[in-house]
């Protein structure tokens, strides 16, 4: 027998609330299609009502120190630590993320924070020599430098595939910077944004710094980036709803931070260590059922290996274990929405007809959940859709290729350009490869899923704009004012 939905609220102007309509949003466990919890359905009344108090408070919230700030993203870190289970479990139900990567995502997520806290001491200007320079007259006489500010009111929107350590990316750089914070989880996964802003609350973070609004992204996302009282948008999500957000954003001159969708190349070379590549690979394409922004959506190997590689790949993508996200066992769980899984599967459908072959997997599992095979195919060409669109699932397209330059070219041919992969024991053709790839950014020997938390991170072309990176993303979110004294 199925318990009773838990009722959760949203947090705004200091208060946790229901939406003005009344209305609420069913939060759908993927893996049994239970509804677990009910959110509030935000409208654009309370979107504007979370814009006004954020406005209203970051004056006060743009002054508070650098070592408050420490001391309450500190204590968030620990915080998140000792929740550890319970975070990793809200995550695993309503995204259907396996248990294991669920609490090394809750883990992620204490040193994002623990990241921001010691960045927040460091939010450093620059001093300058303006007598190196002859002009304007009287440089001798003037000291000039620099200070970084608080940018404002931070929007953070997060996708439901990292649905905590991503909006930990957003929310803890702009509260490190000082600035006010409204968090606008995906309707999908909402609830470990609410668990984060109850924990932020008790770790000290002042009410009026930290709001969280639930609803559907064209009203209640739209209503936060037109709004003239946001001053940054950051986002990850879909290239179509980013360039929505940019295009709304940029008429009105907003900061934006846009992590985007990705066509992720892997290069395997024909020198490459082919049981390595094969792990690793196995694990950046099939890794929370293929739903990352930067897991490996085309495997392009050197044509007198790409048969032996499939072959491999097959044979270690067949053990994964396809199964309940709270087992302790389970590789591979649900994808996130039953449209997911038929666009997934349409894909498959039309590579085999235009002539891929199937090497395992391909359809999608009986039962209740929203669950596909993790299907592996070769034989596949750069026309197929296969390889042109992001597919979100566990999906592993293979095309042959016949030299290190037709692999660049079929790389750079997409529209996108987040993260990449080259496999070879040659590291200087290796590295060669690397800086001929349009990206931002390249693992040699390396899963095109690397990312370190505290790093540049961030795409070319369709794939964003900006980086993120806790440092990164401060700089991002904060303005620089110079300040010149002149002497004389």
């Amino acid at each position: 027998m199925t318990s009773e939905p838990t009722a959760r609220k949203m947090f705004i102007a200091g208060e946790w609330k229901d939406a003005s309509s009344g209305e609420t949003i069913s939060v759908v466990n993927p893996a049994t299609e239970d509804v677990v919890a009910t959110v509030p359905k935000g409208t654009e009344a309370d979107a504007k009502a979370a814009a006004d108090a954020a406005y209203d408070a970051k004056a006060k919230v743009n002054r508070i120190s650098a070592w408050e700030r420490y001391v309450f993203l500190s204590k968030t870190a620990k915080l998140l630590e000792e929740h550890n289970e319970e975070i990793a479990r809200i995550i695993a139900l309503e995204a259907g993320k396996p248990i294991r990567d669920s609490r090394t995502e809750a883990r992620r997520a204490v040193l994002t924070f623990t990241f921001a806290a010691e960045e927040a001491k460091r939010i450093y200007g620059e001093v300058y020599q303006p007598d190196a320079y002859p002009l304007p007259p009287g440089n001798e006489n003037r000291i000039v430098f620099s200070m970084r500010e608080p940018i404002g009111v931070v929007v953070c929107i997060s996708p439901f595939n990292f649905p905590l350590n991503l909006l930990c990316h957003k929310v803890a750089p702009a509260l490190a910077a000082g600035n006010a914070v409204i968090a606008k989880p995906t309707s999908e996964t909402p609830l470990v944004a609410i668990r984060l802003t109850e924990i932020l609350l008790e770790a000290g973070c002042p009410k009026e710094a930290i709001q969280v609004i639930t609803g559907p992204g064209r009203s209640v996302g739209n209503a936060l980036v037109e709004s003239p009282y946001t001053d940054l948008i950051t986002f990850t999500g879909s290239t179509q709803v980013g360039t929505q957000i940019a295009s709304l954003g940029g008429k009105r001159a907003k900061r934006l931070i846009l992590e985007m969708g990705g066509m992720d190349p892997v290069i395997v070379l024909d020198d490459a260590d082919l049981p390595r590549a094969v792990e690793a690979v196995s694990r950046a394409t099939f890794g929370l059922a293929g739903q990352v922004c930067i897991a490996s959506k085309r495997i392009l190997a050197s044509d007198s290996i790409s048969d032996k590689f499939a072959t491999m790949l097959a044979d270690r993508v067949s053990k994964f274990k396809v199964a309940d996200p709270m087992a302790e066992d389970t590789d591979i769980g649900p994808v996130i929405s039953d449209e997911s899984r038929v666009h997934i599967h349409a894909l498959v459908v039309e590579a085999k007809d235009a002539g891929a072959k199937v090497r395992v997997g391909g359809d999608r599992l009986p039962g209740k959940g929203y669950f596909y095979q993790p299907t592996v195919l070769s034989d596949v060409t750069s026309d197929m859709r296969i390889m042109q669109d992001e597919p979100f699932g566990p999906l592993g397209p293979i095309q042959a290729i016949e030299s290190d330059e037709e692999a660049i070219r079929i790389a750079n041919s997409s529209v996108y350009g987040l993260q990449s992969s080259v496999y070879s024991r040659d590291l200087r053709r290796a590295l060669k490869i690397a800086r001929e790839l349009k990206a931002g950014g390249v693992m040699i020997n390396d899963p095109t899923t690397v990312r370190f938390d505290n790093m540049p991170f961030g795409g070319v072309k369709l794939s964003g704009l900006g980086r993120e990176g806790v440092r990164y993303a401060i700089q991002e979110m904060t303005e620089v004012k110079l300040i010149n004294m002149n002497l004389a």
